[in-house]
């Protein structure tokens, strides 16, 4: 397995080992002593979640305040476009993005650590995407950054995406105040 540190400190960018011949394949999705020893933090998942979207369909970009949430995202069926973005204020990449392909193809790996927001687009039919949170879910603590906010100058593969009405409406990052973002405590 290759455990490739992003531009953003902490994003992982993981190539799980994986094991192929005539019948399929064979690959852990995730080996708490394996992924530790490669470089992977001490982190306890408490949620699974899977979604499956169409071609088209832009989900993020999204984060929780109170209640952040650690992802390990892959997908299992298609590809996407998918993005971690650091919002923590006071952190020397604020604002900056990375961006990578994940499919069931590859079949690699993101991590995106808590107070991070993410976002992924589907670039095939549709996608079957997991991931597993260290933190629970909180309607009422969620918080969106818009998808094509200018600053941020995200490069989302396609131009017309299917959002939902809250990711359309959602605020660009300079105009979120301070308060409702994540603190950086490097």
């Amino acid at each position: 397995m290759k455990m490739n540190q992003t531009n953003l400190d902490g994003v992982l960018h993981i190539e799980p080992k994986v094991f192929g011949d005539a019948r399929g394949f064979f690959l852990e999705t995730y080996n708490k002593e394996r992924y530790a020893k490669a470089g992977f933090p001490d982190v306890t998942f408490v949620q699974d979640n899977h979604s499956r979207s169409s071609k088209g369909v832009l989900r993020g970009l999204h984060f929780q305040l109170n209640h952040p949430q650690g992802k390990l995202v892959q997908v299992v069926s298609g590809s996407v476009f998918d993005v971690a973005v650091d919002i923590r204020v006071g952190s020397p990449s604020f604002g900056q993005w990375y961006g990578c392909e994940l499919s069931a193809e590859n079949h690699h790996q993101l991590w995106i650590p808590p107070k991070f927001a993410h976002g992924f687009c589907v670039l095939s039919e549709t996608a079957d995407f997991m991931y597993k949170c260290t933190d629970y879910y909180h309607l009422e603590d969620e918080g969106s950054v818009l998808w094509n906010d200018a600053a941020l100058a995200i490069d989302w593969h396609l131009e017309h995406p299917l959002l939902s009405d809250k990711d359309a409406k959602a605020p660009c990052l300079a105009d979120i105040a301070h308060d409702k973002l994540p603190k950086y405590e490097g």
